[in-house]
């Protein structure tokens, strides 16, 4: 049934752990007998293995729960779960569903548990005998380094913040060390998405809609992007096309929480396909942070197309991790980033115009302020005042400069409600609603 399946890399005799001696023959001769030509591991991970087969040299250390964007960039050999080689099973373990979402599966005192009760076990997580029955590392992290929630919506906002940056780290950090001298050569993410509605562990949730681990994990795997190494405070152009090569220019841009420039300037630079590689420092150009500022990287092409946007908010220190102990799905932080100044942030004024012709949605936001509009998302809605589901993005969870304008898309997929409405929430912008 496999072996003329196009998609079929590989094939695992075990997953955490090999069979044994004896089943691993039988599994190798059943092979045999179908000639079978692609490679045979005898599991996913580095625990042990036959002599028949080989260590399969796969990364299966973890993390499963929550670790800082630093973390993954943090390649040194005696690190765990960091970017190299080929991670079989991996993430931050972020993936909270937004709130649209939650109140469809969530009780008002499961809602209120979220932030009233952030090391209480949660039905909605895994099983009561499990490590991941409740949120304990995940709200440690989100407390300290974001301040406590104030409602449900501010603890639900700030989840989709430290899951956008974490899953986009992930995935960042593998194609940014590519061509590094220990390369990362692939990650697979735990996981797309789940059977039973869930607090963790999805890039999309149980009723289709995607929300912050998503949207970073879309920009992390873009084709060609620029990346911020928060590590080695450099930024990496990476090109994981066959056939896309030329002068690219890097534009950076970084101001401060009020909107100040702090730092502005370009770079002219050339790439080629499959391939990754440290194109400048940044280190000069974050020394007037004081508390937190914001990072915009785009890439263009030689005909001012912008490939790729990106932006980042960046504290005047990293997370502390505490890699001697590292567990097998987690590893501890001794001291949190400050992030406590995206809560202070002046309020921006966002204006939105949108548009529908056939099954695509495009809206044009504009920030008419002098500061930026931090973490804008958007959400289509029908005439009975439902999320409109499935659908794709172009982008969502953006911030927008100073007077920036920028358009996004939504394409509706088959099976879901004629869009009526978008409704627009930011971090430091108010909620409004834009008719169609």
């Amino acid at each position: 049934m496999m072996q003329p399946h196009p998609s079929v890399l590989a094939y695992l005799i075990g997953s955490d752990y090999w069979p044994n001696e004896r089943a691993t023959t039988i599994y190798l001769n059943a092979f045999k007998s179908v000639d079978w030509q692609l490679p045979v591991l005898g599991s996913a991970s580095r625990r042990g293995f036959s002599p028949q087969t080989g260590s399969p040299g796969m990364l299966m250390e973890g993390p499963y729960d929550w670790v800082p964007p630093n973390y993954f960039f943090d390649n040194q050999p005696a690190r765990v779960g960091s970017a190299y080689g080929f991670g079989s099973e991996l993430s931050a373990g972020v993936g909270t569903p937004d709130l649209s979402s939650l109140k469809k599966f969530l009780s008002k005192s499961d809602l209120d548990d979220l932030w009233k009760s952030p090391k209480k076990d949660l039905f909605h997580m895994s099983t009561a005998d499990s490590t991941f029955h409740n949120r304990k590392i995940y709200n440690d992290a989100l407390w300290a380094r974001l301040d406590a929630p104030t409602s449900l919506e501010d603890y639900v906002q700030k989840s989709q913040i430290s899951d956008y940056e974490a899953t986009r780290a992930q995935f960042e950090s593998w194609a940014s060390m590519w061509n590094a001298p220990r390369p990362a050569t692939g990650v697979i993410y735990w996981m797309l998405t789940s059977a039973f509605p869930s607090l963790h562990w999805n890039l999309w949730d149980y009723y289709m809609r995607p929300s912050g681990g998503y949207f970073g994990a879309k920009v992390g795997t873009r084709i060609e992007h620029v990346v911020y190494d928060p590590v080695r405070k450099v930024v990496h152009l990476i090109n994981r096309s066959l056939d896309k090569s030329g002068k690219r220019t890097l534009g950076v841009h970084v101001v401060d929480s009020k909107g100040e420039t702090v730092y502005s300037g370009s770079i002219d630079t050339t790439t080629a396909p499959n391939t990754s590689k440290n194109i400048t420092s940044l280190a000069t150009a974050l020394t007037g942070a004081k508390d937190l500022v914001f990072l915009r990287l785009t890439l263009t092409d030689d005909k001012n197309t912008v490939l790729s946007r990106n932006v980042y908010w960046i504290s005047k220190s990293l997370d502390v991790l505490d890699f001697a102990k590292s567990d097998w799905y987690y590893t501890p932080v001794s001291k949190y980033s400050d992030y406590t100044a995206l809560n202070k942030l002046g309020a921006a004024s966002v204006t939105a115009v949108a548009t529908k012709q056939g099954g695509v949605t495009t809206v044009t936001l504009e920030n008419l302020s002098n500061v930026p509009a931090f973490f804008v998302s958007l959400s289509l809605i029908d005439a009975k005042g439902s999320d409109v589901l499935p659908l794709t993005w172009s982008d969502n969870y953006v911030t927008l400069w100073p007077k920036e304008k920028l358009s996004l898309t939504a394409s509706t997929l088959r099976g879901a409600a004629e869009p009526s409405t978008v409704d627009i929430v930011g971090r430091n912008v108010a909620k409004t609603t834009v008719r169609l």
